[in-house]
């Protein structure tokens, strides 16, 4: 069955489907020795290049849908790149032999928690669409005075720049002085929407974790900047909760399936070599 170009060349690891958009209608993509066109459709059979340079394609039927779950620190950015030199969420990810990992989302520099990549980019698109209605919660720490009327507004629904939004659930989880923890729950990914509806009440957020996305929850042993892999069993409660077909293979060993306290401890270690490389590389390049 023939597929969209854009996509093959997704699921080979070049880019992103709109970044392969951008590349195809540009005229830098050729198949079978003839200039390809945003539109066309490919068996797989084919000798696709980029540039002039050969893309290895990948089968579709012999693709294992993997997922990670990332403990996202303070600090970092969800880019590839970053032209400051910054480090980013994709840094410490594990290497892939073809395709790449591919964010399920984003969460701004200042924000925490867990965020997950996969490299299936149909199940990244559906996980993030606004009309499959997937819950993420936040742990919220907010600065300023807080009145069930102000809670009531932000379930019910306030008006930002971009339109209405609100929280499902608002949840008091205590605090002291002008300080308070909430837990919030909503079901789209607008940009900053958890910080700009409680802004919108002339509150400040101080801090802003995301601790689960569907009904995974972030593993609590998973110390900031680790991740794991999750089983088949998790991988297939995220393809059934959009509507994608289940996997029946895994990369995760039966044995590797636990967060035990011996393999958080390995993960911390590696975080913290991870995070004293970036300190002597941002050191480097400030003389």
């Amino acid at each position: 069955m023939s597929e969209k170009l854009q996509k093959v060349l997704a699921r080979a690891g070049k880019g992103s489907r709109r970044e392969m958009e951008t590349v195809i209608s540009a005229g830098r993509v050729s198949v079978d020795g003839k200039v390809a066109y945003l539109g066309d459709r490919v068996e797989g059979t084919e000798q696709i290049r980029i540039d002039g340079h050969a893309v290895n394609l990948t089968n579709k039927e012999e693709d294992v849908c993997r997922i990670l779950m990332y403990n996202k620190p303070e600090g970092e950015m969800c880019t590839r790149k970053d032209p400051e030199g910054r480090p980013t969420v994709f840094d410490r990810l594990p290497k892939l032999e073809s395709g790449r990992w591919i964010a399920v989302g984003r969460l701004d520099i200042n924000t925490s928690g867990m965020l997950l990549f996969t490299t299936d980019g149909e199940l990244a698109n559906r996980l993030m669409h606004p009309s499959q209605k997937v819950e993420r919660e936040y742990a919220v720490r907010v600065f300023g005075e807080v009145d069930e009327a102000m809670l009531q507004r932000l379930r019910a629904g306030v008006k930002l720049e971009d339109g209405m939004a609100r929280f499902q659930k608002v949840t008091y989880r205590g605090g002291e002085g002008r300080n308070h923890w909430f837990h919030v729950v909503l079901s789209e990914g607008r940009n900053r929407e958890v910080r700009r509806l409680w802004e919108s009440q002339e509150v400040q957020v101080s801090r802003l974790i995301r601790v689960r996305y569907g009904d995974i929850e972030l593993k609590r042993q998973l110390p900031l900047g680790g991740w794991i892999e999750l089983p088949l069993k998790e991988v297939n409660y995220y393809r059934k909760l959009v509507n994608l077909s289940l996997e029946t293979k895994s990369k995760v060993n039966v044995d590797e399936k636990a967060m035990d306290n011996a393999k958080s401890r390995r993960i911390r270690r590696s975080v913290k070599k991870h995070q004293q490389r970036n300190q002597q590389a941002t050191r480097r390049r400030r003389k």
